[in-house]
């Protein structure tokens, strides 16, 4: 029988395999090297052959005045973003459940879903000319109101703000989508329970809609939880400047600066550690959250 039933299940674990195999070369062999944050790491001595010097640069790390800086820029922009990532998407399923025309309701489910596909090396150009104080689009249409152009990519007060929403703009397709299924699977036979007593539309979208996409919601709120501290380098790295560094400077960003431009590869990687051990507890927090609020398992 166990034989029988690992023949039929063959196939599948041979198509497991190579995502298993990258995922082994990539993501694991490259752990390693988190060594050099506990080494005075020199490229000419390699790995076994730099000296060791315990927690030193881990001590170095925290005296940094912009340590703190960077982490209070990475958590408010994470959790701007974790909430933008969460209403937009509801409101727009709610909105487009509405619509009654399917033609209509695929057409703005692609035009919404198709940024999703751009790199953010792409867009950060789009980005950049769109938001310019002087040609932009935006700061012209600002100035026929008689408003002063503004920099939004260039002012540190409204820079974080101009990440969430241009994040938000892209991704928030993307998600709509999850929450656009959640609501196929509410009963129908509650809406039509609702309008026989009398119901109107924002009450059967109150006290049948709302609380049929609760556990959805609460599932993707946990699971988010566990990237709090990724606040998007790509997005960040393409879009900010010297002059933002004060709010708009992440974790991310910070370890690139120190390792690539400063050379300071132990110190970035005693970052790097940083982040990975305070993300693998909130992972481990929010899966654990997930189980217990929306019975969601991964084993």
């Amino acid at each position: 029988m166990f034989r029988k039933k690992w023949r039929a299940e063959l196939p599948m674990h041979v198509m497991i395999w190579p995502g298993l195999i990258l995922v082994l070369i990539f993501c694991y062999t490259p752990m390693v090297g988190l060594v050099i944050g506990f080494q005075d790491f020199l490229p000419t001595k390699g790995l076994f052959g730099s000296p060791w010097v315990g927690f030193k640069h881990f001590s170095y790390v925290y005296s940094l005045p912009q340590t703190f800086s960077v982490i209070r820029n990475t958590v408010f922009i994470a959790v701007m973003k974790l909430i933008a990532g969460l209403v937009a998407p509801i409101v727009t399923a709610l909105l487009l459940n509405e619509i009654r025309r399917r033609w209509f309701k695929r057409t703005i489910q692609t035009i919404i879903y198709m940024p999703h596909f751009l790199s953010w090396v792409l867009l950060s150009g789009i980005l950049i000319d769109v938001l310019s104080p002087n040609t932009g689009i935006l700061n012209q249409a600002l100035g026929s109101f008689g408003i002063n152009p503004i920099y939004f990519l260039g002012n540190d007060r409204w820079f974080p703000y101009m990440l969430v929403i241009t994040n938000e703009w892209k991704e928030f397709g993307f998600g709509t989508i999850v929450y656009l299924a959640a609501l196929t699977g509410i009963n129908p036979a509650l809406y039509e329970a609702a309008v026989i007593d009398g119901a109107s539309r924002l009450q059967q979208t109150r006290y049948i809609t709302l609380p049929g996409m609760t556990p959805i919601i609460v599932l993707m709120l946990t699971l988010s939880l566990g990237n709090v501290l990724n606040a998007g380098f790509d997005q960040v790295f393409n879009l900010y400047s010297p002059t933002v560094y004060s709010t708009g400077d992440i974790l991310d960003t910070y370890v690139y600066r120190l390792a690539l431009i400063n050379a300071q590869f132990s110190v970035a990687t005693a970052v790097g550690i940083f982040k990975s051990v305070i993300s693998f507890c909130m992972i481990s927090i929010s899966y654990l959250i997930a189980y217990r609020v929306a019975n969601y398992r991964i084993f």
